[in-house]
């Protein structure tokens, strides 16, 4: 049963952020608004340290031992981040829920997508499905999507660098050429 599309936009929108971080309010309005967030009226400055903040403590998330320690630490979002589920229509006709309260700052809509949307995205498709790119010199975040729920890399060039690395390490290494 596919409860909310809060999961995977609102992962994707967090791995946007956190591997390259806006600079300024209105690189970060701009993005959430490329994003599909409705960003109402002007976003103050205060709102791009609060995100960026935010954006800490998900990485947190991230970068957790195992599925207990990022529960725990998206259970601290949760609670610091969302209220109560209300339904909402935008005015629109277009019914859905929303887990935050209305008229909040953009830092605020943010902190309560991003927690909900990761708590969806690791309850339906699994505690493992978000990381760090397994290339060592890469830190790059990636939320899992795939079918199999195997993914262990930010993207195909950094799987096939790793795979070149691991294939050269098992070739002896080739002595001088004589002539």
């Amino acid at each position: 049963m596919h409860l909310s599309p809060y999961g995977e936009d609102a992962v994707k929108l967090a791995v946007d952020l956190s591997n390259q971080r806006p600079a300024t309010v209105q690189e970060l309005s701009d993005r959430c608004r490329a994003a599909g967030l409705v960003v109402d009226g002007p976003v103050p400055q205060a709102d791009l340290a609060r995100t960026l903040a935010l954006l800490d403590t998900w990485e947190g998330v991230v970068d957790a031992a195992d599925g207990r320690e990022r529960a725990e630490l998206l259970n601290q979002m949760l609670a610091a981040g969302a209220s109560h589920p209300r339904l909402t229509d935008h005015s629109d006709g277009g019914w859905h829920l929303h887990y935050r309260d209305d008229h909040q700052p953009l830092a605020a809509v943010l902190s309560s997508l991003i927690s909900v949307g990761t708590a969806f995205h690791l309850v339906g498709r699994g505690m493992h499905r978000l990381g760090r790119c397994a290339v060592a010199e890469c830190t790059t975040i990636y939320a899992d999507t795939t079918r199999t729920g195997r993914q262990r890399y930010c993207s195909q060039r950094c799987a096939n660098r790793d795979a070149v690395r691991r294939h050269r390490s098992t070739r002896p290494a080739a002595g001088p050429v004589s002539t």
